[in-house]
């Protein structure tokens, strides 16, 4: 490696082992910049007993929490977040909720504000009271770059504090000759043996150039602080990518600077053709004026009784992290969070908390099947084991007689606390296996999948390569394997296991071949050696450019489609093709989907952004009924009961039909992403009760309440590196278990293999880490 490249690349390391030293011990500091850190999770487990104030702006690879995190922050008031890459509302909001103190919260930041604090434009909260915190230094304060005593002195006599002795030499030096071949050379280095809770790719050198700058202040007086923050001569513009900004140039940052008044205030000036404009927003709110002995607390400011919206026209947000995008996220927030008083400078008063909790309960599950959110399986375990018959709750005044649970109500109880207490769900790959002890682990490419439909152990996937591939994913152990034939690789690209004979089951490929195959005549490990042992049991007649196929009920049918507008019928007894029913659909049919329990219903999903319903007894003249999609169907699906029909269009676009008739019964409400390859496909999870959803330019899970539409969770997948390079090629739900499920996730990178991920709502990230450790 470059000499320098490496010199660099001991600062990295140097800064995660500083890092993580406070992270881990903790500080006594009050304020805490992280502004431009490197961090992917954030795990702060430390004790910070004294903190009210954490800025993580512009760290651009942070995307999530280690669900301990924030947890010995007891005074912490104060949370900034901006231009992050943090998106998921169900971690994060479970992460804050254990900041009890927390009353300041931003993940996009007015163009007129400098702090957490309401926007001035706005009205609401009215801070005048913590001047002796911010009044020595305005760390905290603006995005236009601290004011820090930039001096070489100072930071290397701060590292002396660090675990590595070298750093701060290491960064007291000039890092500007660094030329593009060694920052190259350099992240590979990284990607190889980077830390899962740090970024390492070209965007984070360029960051930590910025580190190369930065002034690292220790205070040990009554209000000490730790600062890690740029110095004057870094420009935020030059490290923010991939999230959308609007962030100044760096004369626009000085200019603005300028603006700042002489008083140290908050309070940006500009003339009425700039962003904001000083108004005498006192004097339109009633004020009460509340003060403790305690300067840093939350009543030592003053406060609005009624908050009006009037004001909130001239509020222009910048810098947002992908969190606000999310459709009601600032409803989700003050709900989720009911000690909140100002989100996004933004002053939350009671009008806009009641607002927000319509909102809520709109469109979001507080706990499955309308449970109690604040229900734990110790209590609903109480409940049920309290006297064979009723039992009685005592409250102030009176006692409620309760009737005992069912057995399946109790069942749905367990499932939503477990689902409840669970905001990081555990998921872990399970394509990768070794078929015997001895063997070398096996990393396959999956294409597709299915559950096995009778056996809640066996699922079978096929992959790019054209390997056939049954695992017990249970125990993660291979059942049977068939390798690929001939010298072209085909991927599969249909799956069908058959009901009445559990261990046959169709698979198709994108050549167009069709064949059933039995899972007692495959192999018994993987090899790459040709093995005579055919576990084809029928070659069926080929279906060009196919994508799909599907068995009926009773095992007597198949069906074809693909890139064509044509269905293609066989009779599974004979192997004939019985018959190319031709230009069902005005463009390629994507899929097509037998009925659970009748064997002559079908219905197809089409590009040309209609689904339609056949019945084969009826001739296939003219569908049973057509329903149309603003953008190009790519998935439909039965319910488990046949009551309903599942549609998915391109980029999010899903919704439930009466399957007797088309009728739209819900239309789900997820955010479009605009692009118009951004492929959705839904399933039914736990029966019909809630469906899940996800698209090929998402690394995200949506689950929703199937009958109402509204959210109760959304799983994010976590890529390896900064970017979210990780994105969900298709899923199913286990039929057998109540919110498992398992998705085909793809990767960006050309290297790096697609997966299977299982993934378990009813049990947490973290308690698994845990066991593992202990």
């Amino acid at each position: 490696m470059h000499a320098r490249s490496r010199r660099f690349y001991l600062i990295l390391q140097s800064y995660r082992v500083y890092q993580n030293d406070i992270f881990q011990r903790g500080t006594t500091c009050q304020v805490l910049n992280l502004r431009f850190s490197p961090i992917r999770k954030l795990n702060m487990t430390g004790k910070f007993m004294e903190l009210h104030t954490l800025n993580l702006d512009f760290s651009v690879h942070l995307n999530s929490f280690h669900i301990n995190c924030f947890s010995c922050m007891p005074k912490l008031m104060r949370l900034s977040m901006c231009e992050t890459r943090v998106a998921n509302l169900w971690m994060t909001s479970a992460a804050l909720s254990k900041l009890r103190s927390l009353v300041e919260l931003r993940f996009q930041t007015c163009l007129c504000c400098f702090d957490t604090g309401p926007c001035p434009t706005s009205g609401g909260v009215i801070r005048l009271g913590n001047e002796k915190i911010f009044s020595d230094k305005q760390q905290f304060s603006s995005y236009l770059g601290s004011r820090c005593v930039d001096n070489d002195d100072m930071l290397e006599q701060t590292m002396e504090h660090s675990t590595d002795d070298n750093l701060g030499r290491l960064c007291s030096d000039n890092l500007s000759f660094l030329n593009h071949d060694s920052l190259k050379s350099t992240t590979q280095v990284l990607s190889d043996e980077s830390d899962s809770e740090f970024s390492s790719d070209t965007k984070e050198v360029d960051n930590l150039r910025k580190i190369s700058d930065t002034v690292i202040e220790f205070n040990n007086q009554a209000n000490s602080n730790v600062i890690v923050s740029p110095s004057k001569h870094s420009t935020p513009s030059s490290i923010i990518s991939s999230v959308p900004t609007l962030i100044p140039t760096f004369e626009e940052v000085m200019s603005s600077s300028r603006r700042l008044n002489d008083s140290n205030s908050f309070i940006g000036h500009a003339n009425a053709d700039e962003f904001c404009c000083q108004h005498n927003y006192i004097d339109n709110f009633t004020i009460t004026e509340e003060f403790s002995k305690d300067e840093g607390s939350l009543t030592n400011s003053l406060k609005v009784k009624n908050v009006t919206m009037t004001s909130l026209k001239n509020h222009i947000s910048s810098h947002p992290s992908p969190i606000c995008f999310e459709t009601y996220y600032k409803e989700y927030m003050i709900t989720s969070l009911p000690n909140l008083l100002v989100l996004d400078n933004l002053p939350i008063g009671d009008v806009e908390r009641e607002q927000a909790k319509l909102v809520f309960k709109r469109y979001f599950e507080c706990a499955p099947y309308n449970r109690q959110g604040k229900d734990s399986v110790v209590s609903i375990v109480q409940r049920r084991e309290i006297s064979s018959g009723v039992f009685f709750q005592r409250s102030s005044k009176v006692k409620q007689r309760y009737l005992r649970e069912s057995n399946h109500s109790f069942l749905r109880s367990l499932s939503a606390a477990k689902v409840n207490s669970s905001p990081q769900p555990h998921s872990h790959s399970i394509s990768n296996f070794r078929s015997g002890p001895s063997e070398e682990t096996k990393s396959f490419r999956p294409r597709q999948f299915e559950y096995h439909p009778t056996d809640p152990r066996l699922m079978v996937f096929g992959t790019l390569d054209g390997e056939l591939v049954v695992i017990n994913h249970e125990s993660e152990k291979l059942v049977g394997y068939l390798p690929s034939v001939g010298t072209t690789l085909n991927s599969i690209l249909g799956l069908c296991w058959l009901k009445k004979h559990p261990s046959k089951l169709i698979a198709g490929s994108d050549n167009g071949s069709l064949q059933m195959y039995d899972v007692c005549r495959m192999l018994s490990k993987v090899t790459d050696r040709y093995c005579n042992m055919d576990a084809s049991m029928h070659t069926f007649d080929d279906f060009e450019q196919l994508t799909s196929v599907h068995i009926n009920s009773n095992d007597e049918y198949i069906l074809a489609s693909g890139f064509s507008n044509h269905v293609a019928l066989y009779d599974m007894c004979s192997g004939r093709r019985l018959q190319i029913f031709k230009d069902l659909h005005k463009e390629h049919i994507n899929v097509v989907k037998f009925a659970y329990h009748s064997p002559t219903l079908f219905a197809t999903a089409s590009f040309d952004k209609d689904v339609k319903m056949w019945d084969l007894r009826q001739g296939m003249s003219q569908p049973c009924y057509t329903a149309s999609s603003s953008r190009g169907n790519v998935m439909v699906c039965f319910s488990p009961d046949d009551y309903y029909l599942l549609t998915s269009a391109i980029d999010n676009e899903v919704k439930q039909l009466l399957a007797v008739d088309g009728r739209l019964l819900t239309s789900f409400d997820i955010t479009s992403t605009g692009h118009a390859q951004n492929y959705t496909r839904s399933y039914y999870m736990n029966g019909r009760d809630y469906m899940i959803t996800g698209s090929c330019e998402e690394h995200v899970v949506r689950i929703c309440c199937a009958q109402t539409g509204r959210r109760l969770k959304d799983v994010h997948l976590e890529g390896r590196g900064s970017k979210n390079s990780i994105f969900i090629q298709s899923l199913r739900s286990d039929p057998f278990r109540a919110f498992h499920m398992s998705i085909l996730a793809a990767h960006w990178h050309p290297f790096t293999k697609s997966e299977i991920i299982k993934v378990n709502l009813l049990q947490t990230e973290e308690c698994i880490e845990e066991s593992t450790s202990g």
